[in-house]
């Protein structure tokens, strides 16, 4: 969590706390990734999961591609590892034919599980 202190006045200060979630992108040495790539998933992903960001603190993604330099059908494969504050860390995986369709399946599953959960703890 990042804190940011307000100043009120001269000599005293309110902390606010800020929820930050850490999204972070791994890639197998055949699947090459640069700057731009990297901020446009990250983009992508906090978009998507901006409304689970207080229960979220880290997505952890893993891309890699399951054929290296050969072509194949579905062999782009993205693992998303989440971390929902005081829960055990999920892991979904999505396989398509591009980057960008993995990434856009798994945060579907992603959502779809942290929704999952979320519900069964509020039902309890």
């Amino acid at each position: 969590m990042n804190i940011t202190g307000i100043k009120i006045n001269r000599n005293s200060f309110v902390i606010k706390k800020q929820n930050i979630m850490l999204v972070k992108i791994n890639t197998d040495k055949t699947l090459i990734g640069d700057k731009k790539m990297e901020e446009y998933f990250i983009t992508q992903v906090k978009e998507a999961l901006s409304r689970y960001e207080s229960q979220l603190t880290r997505i952890e993604i893993h891309l890699k591609d399951e054929n290296g330099i050969k072509k194949g059908i579905n062999d782009i494969c993205c693992t998303f590892e989440g971390r929902l504050k005081g829960r055990k860390p999920i892991a979904v995986t999505c396989n398509a034919d591009t980057v960008e369709l993995a990434v856009s399946g798994a945060v579907d599953k992603i959502i779809n599980t942290i929704e999952t959960i979320l519900g069964r703890l509020r039902d309890h």
